[in-house]
């Protein structure tokens, strides 16, 4: 099968299209036809080995996180899922890519693709949509009803799906974007749109109960500074802290972490103190529960799907030119072979 993997860290050269064996399912595990893949800025951090400190990867390293298609196969033991079924998934940060013609997963990583929307584009729901979710939710920032939130990089994947759940959750939304970024947020219930090439957020009159970061930040005061007392910022793109550590990352790994997180988010941990708010840095987890729930948003017509471009298998080099640009509005997508 074709995949687009890599052998070493580095740059977007370092990738290419290889011929590996095709995956064989096992007792729980689905063969998943991949239809598409979404792209996201992990990809490039875990291709550049910015995460290797945490996630060190087996190489040849097929890229990508995840994924639409259809199951082809199921293991002996499965009972969720029938040949036919289409379906998306994240997989976990310990296991191959999904940038493949055939992944095989555990099918408890797995849910049913919302049927309201093209297979394609289905895509571009598993990880922004998580990750949003997750981030919003109890243990994180618990956004409730009538809270003031601010999201910083409003109209990125995550960013544009985080802005829908908590309008969903009663919260009034204000979202950072550029001037070309400005509709997106606002078609996605943005009450408010800062653009953050004119103007700070510590411009906004009232302050805020909770932030999410979705740009990277270290001693960015002016974030802290418009957040209200007793607030709270949680961040997928900043510095990392002791409590942000995966649980899987265990032993001797996690014990020699701890300090380098410690180190990395301390300004930005004394910038909250200041402000009298907290910080804290969160990975996202794999959740097929949580996924079939945002899918069924999707289904209800609750939560939309915004898409910057899709790509073909034999162009995505360019697919992650537009990924890094940074400049994309909405999920880039990889479309696989038919």
């Amino acid at each position: 099968m074709k995949a687009i993997a890599y052998s070493t860290y580095g740059g977007p050269d370092v990738m290419e299209v290889l011929e590996l064996p095709e995956p064989i399912p096992t007792h729980h595990q689905v063969l998943i036809k991949v239809v598409a893949v979404g792209l996201n800025p992990v990809d490039a951090m875990q291709r550049q080995g910015r995460m290797k400190m945490l996630h060190p990867l087996r190489f040849p390293q097929i890229a990508g996180n995840e994924l639409s298609g259809v199951v082809v196969g199921v293991g002996r033991d499965v009972s969720r899922f029938v040949v036919g079924d289409a379906v998306v998934a994240h997989v976990q940060n310990h296991v191959s890519g999904t940038l493949a013609e055939l992944v095989v997963l555990e099918q408890d990583l797995v849910a049913m693709a919302p049927r309201s929307v093209a297979v394609v584009n289905a895509a571009a729901l598993p990880l922004a949509g998580l990750a949003a979710q997750q981030a919003l939710g109890p243990g994180h920032l618990d956004v409730q009803e009538g809270e003031r939130l601010l999201v910083t990089g409003g109209a990125g994947g995550v960013g544009l799906l985080a802005i829908q759940l908590a309008k969903l959750a009663g919260a009034h939304v204000s979202a950072t974007a550029s001037a070309q970024g400005r509709q997106l947020v606002e078609q996605a219930g943005a009450d408010l749109s800062i653009n953050y090439r004119e103007h700070n957020s510590s411009d906004v009159a009232e302050l805020f109960d909770k932030v999410l970061d979705l740009v990277g930040l270290e001693t960015d005061r002016d974030v802290f500074s418009c957040v209200r007392p007793g607030g709270k910022v949680v961040s997928l793109s900043g510095p990392l802290t002791p409590a942000g550590i995966p649980e899987e990352v265990a032993g001797l790994r996690r014990v020699l972490i701890r300090p380098v997180a410690a180190a990395m988010s301390r300004k930005a941990k004394k910038a909250a103190r200041a402000a009298g708010a907290t910080y804290d840095f969160f990975f996202m987890e794999s959740d097929a529960s949580g996924l079939a729930e945002l899918g069924g948003l999707v289904e209800a017509g609750k939560l939309k799907l915004s898409i910057d471009s899709t790509y073909l298998l034999e162009d995505f080099a360019s697919a992650f030119e537009r990924l890094e640009s940074r400049r994309a509005k909405g999920k880039v997508i990889i479309v696989m072979p038919a």
